[in-house]
């Protein structure tokens, strides 16, 4: 499946179901025992107005749900850098390790190219790495 495509399948399903919960809001209960399970109300309904009162009724919850999680947003993000950081740093021992094994060749040797290339590549991550853990301090 395309991803518009379940984009707009998710998107039209999220909005069928906010009409039902809008009209089970705002429709009154029906008498008990009048109504079969499967039969509906067949009163004309305003959409905006259901739309509304389920808005109105999930607000707060949003709200209340959003200040629980955001200071562990907060700390999972630095948390993440930290790991990033680790991991960033792998590389930088490896090649590290490999411009130790061949540094003889630094200048006009054999392996030029290959020292070259690591420091170019040690380098990048160890400034990945420091930025990561740099990016998780201000945090």
């Amino acid at each position: 499946m395309r991803p518009k495509t379940i984009g707009r399948t998710l998107g039209i399903g999220l909005r069928v179901a906010g009409r039902v919960a809008g009209q089970r809001l705002v429709a009154p209960p029906p008498a008990p025992g009048h109504l079969a399970p499967n039969q509906q109300v067949s009163a004309p309904v305003n959409h905006r107005a259901a739309g509304q009162a389920a808005g109105r009724a999930t607000r707060p919850l949003l709200r209340g749900v959003s200040g629980f999680v955001r200071p562990f947003a907060k700390v999972g993000h630095a948390l993440w850098l930290e790991i990033a950081g680790v991991f960033f740093l792998l590389p930088v021992l490896i090649f590290g390790a490999a411009m130790w094994r061949i540094r003889a060749s630094w200048n006009h040797g054999p392996n030029h190219r290959v020292f070259l290339i690591s420091g170019f590549i040690a380098a990048m991550f160890l400034y990945l790495s420091i930025t990561s853990f740099w990016r998780a301090w201000r945090k």
